[in-house]
């Protein structure tokens, strides 16, 4: 199926589903995704072996400086400065330098403007990558599943992968904490994945009694994905999802 990649490094302002205007800042390659997932669900289509170099962030900093500041001259209005991309935004080596800009210029420019990144949570083992996410006002990380066995199915890791720290990590996370769940449905010859069944909703609920996020966003695919074999979740069942999460006093968006 028909996929996408971000073609620039400051992209939108988009109507985002859950974020409002969001500019986004792709931190990777224009023309290929570099992450360490390989979700069988993501817009960006497969992870593939090798990438081209990434963007200096000095280059990075003049491509945000440049937008922000235009789109502030023209009193476009900007909700949240949205690190999202090809893949895997805290993969960059210079990630917590690239942060610090974005503040800066936040501060100056839109200074009602919330700074999220949109992570997978498996680098926050890293001091630089947790450090670099508290500067922000959200870090919303990726948390598909209470089991091991379906999240690798569904996000796929891309080498080594420790699935007890990635859920330590984020047990332990100390900033504002927001958790993104994709609820989808994933049959193949080989595999059944239905991350929305009894089984996985009450440990998914459970987990988020030890996660204690601020924020939960519920939601399933809407544009095309590399797999054809995954199938989005109706409406009607993620707003069940979220009614048991509320149940529990989290506070949801659905998408």
């Amino acid at each position: 199926m028909a996929t996408f990649l971000f073609d620039d490094i400051v992209f939108g302002p988009v109507k985002s589903r859950r974020l409002g205007n969001s500019l986004g800042i792709n931190l990777l390659p224009l023309k290929e995704k570099v992450c360490n997932f390989n979700c069988v669900y993501c817009e960006c289509g497969w992870t593939f072996a090798g990438h081209d170099k990434l963007p200096s962030a000095a280059f990075i900093h003049e491509r945000m400086e440049k937008e922000i500041s235009r789109l502030a001259e023209a009193n476009t209005p900007v909700d949240v400065i949205t690190f999202a991309g090809n893949g895997e935004p805290t993969m960059h080596p210079e990630f917590e330098s690239i942060i610090e800009h974005a503040v800066k210029l936040r501060n100056t420019y839109f200074k009602d403007a919330e700074i999220a990144v949109l992570t997978n949570a498996t680098l926050l083992h890293k001091e630089t990558v947790e450090r670099a996410l508290l500067k922000a006002d959200m870090a919303i990380l990726k948390f598909d599943s209470a089991f091991e066995n379906t999240m690798r199915l569904l996000n796929q890791p891309v080498g080594a992968f420790n699935y007890e720290r990635y859920l330590k990590n984020i047990r332990n996370f100390p900033g504002k904490k927001v958790i993104q769940t994709m609820f989808v449905r994933y049959k193949t010859a080989e595999t059944e994945v239905d991350n929305t069944s009894d089984e996985e909703i009450n440990a998914w609920l459970d987990e988020l009694d030890v996660i204690q996020p601020d924020l939960v966003m519920i939601y399933s695919i809407a544009r095309d994905t590399p797999d054809p074999a995954v199938q989005a979740i109706p409406h009607k069942t993620l707003m069940g999802i979220a009614k048991k999460a509320e149940s529990r006093g989290f506070k949801t968006e659905v998408s």
